[in-house]
């Protein structure tokens, strides 16, 4: 499909379609007519006045383009024009004409691409501020109760503490109301627990994992030969660390496998 048309018309008579030069397509809706005055500079061509008023020049948005796709300069076409005009009209449209079009239409196109240019580079410069506003107003409502988050992860501690701390036969020796005690500490712990992963404080349990140093905390070694991972690995797990939407707020202090 040809994409962009060039649509010169010369009315030399009205009733006459012979004046109707068209290049590779058929005429679509042009965006815009252009119409020669002869108040303007054509009057140095020194042509007559009529002549000015039956030039229109209509171009669509897509422009010249020849038969291999390619955009045809305003020469190039206004050559290819003038060399289809034949007897009375190309006595009184003389070649100068064209080649005013020609200029003109290539100083408009050029403008015209840098102004396309410029468009395209600001709309995409604004997607891209508009893309990082988004992003830091999504940061800022997650990690604004960062600090928050770490102020709660000692009371999780303490009653973590505190539901570990009874075994179960101290339970079952202390009668009905320890265990209520008990359990009801346990559902707090849990409660909380949910409530952090609601708003994306994730615990992190790196038993039985490599050991990460910008995710663990090491806080003793364990030998080989008293551990049953490899060298490397994490083997106890004393406190479990936590993930802000991904962010770690805390890392999990471990025991690691010292190496052979």
């Amino acid at each position: 499909m040809f994409m962009g048309l060039f649509f010169l018309r010369v009315i030399l008579n009205p009733t006459s379609s012979s004046s109707v030069y068209k290049c590779l397509a058929t005429e679509k809706r042009p965006p815009w007519v252009f119409v020669l005055s002869r108040k303007a500079q054509w009057k140095c061509l020194d042509l007559p006045a009529v002549v000015f008023d039956q030039i229109i020049f209509k171009i669509t948005s897509e422009s010249l383009y020849c038969q291999w796709k390619k955009r045809l300069k305003g020469s190039e076409f206004s050559e290819l024009v003038f060399s289809q005009i034949t007897g009375e009209e190309k006595s009184q449209i003389p070649r100068s004409a064209f080649e005013v079009l020609a200029k003109e239409y290539d100083e408009v196109t050029t403008e015209g691409n840098d102004f396309r240019e410029k468009y395209q580079r600001s709309l995409a410069e604004t997607e891209n501020v508009r893309r990082r506003g988004i992003k830091q107003t999504e940061d800022a409502k997650v990690f604004a109760i960062q600090g928050f988050c770490k102020d709660l992860l000692e009371v999780a501690d303490i009653l973590e503490m505190a539901v570990n701390s009874v075994k179960a036969e101290e339970l079952e020796k202390g009668g009905k109301t320890l265990k209520d005690l008990h359990d009801g500490v346990s559902m707090t712990r849990t409660v909380l627990l949910k409530t952090f992963t609601k708003h994306g404080l994730v615990p992190v349990n790196p038993v039985n994992e490599k050991f990460d140093p910008n995710l663990h905390e090491a806080v003793f070694q364990i030998p080989p030969a008293n551990a049953k991972q490899q060298p490397g690995f994490v083997e106890v797990v004393t406190k479990i660390g936590f993930n802000l939407k991904d962010r770690p707020i805390r890392p999990a202090q471990v025991g690691v496998v010292a190496p052979q």
